[in-house]
């Protein structure tokens, strides 16, 4: 069953998480986890009127590797409605800090293709990217 901690403060959009995997490698420690992740639609009523996106919500599956032992941990997220017609995903890193080890350096790398949307694929990637950003910020 999907967990009743969200919506939350901090992800306004998320409705629901729930764990679908989780297993410890026990040669490495390493902790691997996959959600699924249920978010209200976010795109715009303009572009809703393509019935294809007029949808409440969206999936989202998120994959996780936790290492303890190296102080790190990575990720990798997409999406998993729309998938005739979107790609997108985004690849995490936390790691401890080279300069300071009670720091954390964050990179991630997003990525989006929109395809069979014919001229609305440039204004869908424009948002997509937009709403990406708006999350890096956070």
């Amino acid at each position: 069953a999907f967990l009743s901690q969200y919506p939350s403060p901090m992800e306004k959009h998320d409705m629901a998480v729930e764990t679908v995997e989780e297993k410890t490698d026990l040669s490495t420690g390493i902790i691997y986890r996959r959600r699924i992740a249920m978010c209200w639609n976010v795109i715009p009523e303009i572009l809703r009127k393509v019935s294809v996106l007029k949808v409440p919500y969206i999936y989202l599956e998120e994959e996780s590797w936790l290492d303890m032992q190296k102080r790190n941990m990575a990720m990798k997220t997409r999406c998993l409605t729309w998938t005739q017609y979107a790609s997108l995903g985004e690849e995490s890193v936390f790691r401890a800090s080279s300069e300071n080890p009670d720091w954390t350096d964050f990179t991630q790398k997003g990525r989006i293709s929109v395809t069979g949307a014919g001229l609305r694929n440039c204004v869908l990637e424009a948002f997509a990217r937009s709403f990406l950003k708006q999350g890096v910020k956070k």
